[in-house]
């Protein structure tokens, strides 16, 4: 079993639901975890923090994203690294397809 994950294309690798989210787990290990998400135009991921960095990447689509008070519209190539606790949001203006990556290494 080699030593690293490689996916090419991943937009591939998600259906975009009609309505709702799915999430598709495609990494872990000790020090972190990937999940790509899919989301319906209008979807949300209502405001959480997570206890972990975490790096969000926009694949594909227009999201708007709220951390802490600040609100950013992005579409895909977009990438946020948000510290541990930090409240964040994200709304599917367009179909959406994004990359969590959670740091679980850095947890104390």
């Amino acid at each position: 079993m080699p030593d690293y994950t490689i996916i090419d294309k991943l937009q591939d690798h998600i259906q975009i639901p009609d309505n709702g989210t799915l999430s598709v787990p495609v990494q872990e290990d000790d020090a972190t975890k990937t999940i790509l998400f899919g989301f319906a135009q209008g979807q949300q991921l209502s405001e959480h923090t997570a206890s972990v960095p975490a790096i969000i990447q926009i694949i594909q689509g227009n999201a708007t994203v709220t951390l802490g008070a600040d609100t950013h519209n992005l579409s895909e190539g977009s990438f946020i690294h948000m510290v541990p606790k930090l409240s964040h949001s994200i709304t599917a203006e367009t179909p959406v397809i994004m990359l969590l990556t959670m740091i679980k290494a850095a947890k104390k």
